[in-house]
């Protein structure tokens, strides 16, 4: 039970010489759905008191493709009151993506076969809370721009649009 309590107090101890010196990182996941990209993990970096950059790692899934993208966005943040926050800022990304899908036609199978990179510019505009404690909630609109050619076609669309929900630790 001392144990507990010495261990309560240390963490307690810590959290608040974080606050005093000021959190510069947070990492958790931000979930959108911007093509099935889904999950990604966040991580936000602290440049100075208004401005940030956020690096986020996604992956695709799916039956007709899989991606992975990376996402870096500068952002320029703005206090509300009370915890709250709203940012926004310009972004690129790029990313690798793979296919390997069966077309059954009239007379024969037809295996497709097929990889490549891409590129994306992007933006972001969001609005966050920041607990007492070292949690972060956001929600933000990110528009993306492809403009690689082959990805493009693979997804049948230039544009993305992604609303996603985020939960970083702040350290």
């Amino acid at each position: 039970m001392r144990k507990l309590i010495l261990s309560a107090a240390v963490l307690m101890g810590l959290n608040f010489s974080a606050q005093a010196q000021g959190l510069k990182n947070a990492l958790g996941l931000r979930l959108g759905n911007n093509d099935g990209f889904g999950a990604e993990v966040s991580y936000q970096r602290w440049l100075s008191q208004k401005n940030r950059l956020e690096l986020d790692l996604g992956w695709r899934d799916s039956d007709n493709y899989d991606a992975v993208k990376l996402t870096g966005i500068y952002q320029w943040v703005w206090n509300i009151e009370n915890g709250f926050k709203w940012y926004a800022g310009p972004g690129l990304g790029i990313g690798t993506w793979n296919t390997d899908h069966h077309d059954h036609g009239h007379d024969h199978d037809e295996h497709h076969d097929d990889s490549g990179s891409f590129l994306i510019a992007t933006g972001d505009i969001g609005i966050e809370y920041n607990f007492d404690f070292p949690l972060q909630l956001s929600f933000d609109f990110r528009p993306e721009i492809y403009v690689s050619g082959e990805y493009s076609d693979v997804r049948d669309s230039h544009y993305g649009g992604d609303f996603g929900l985020s939960v970083r630790y702040r350290f």
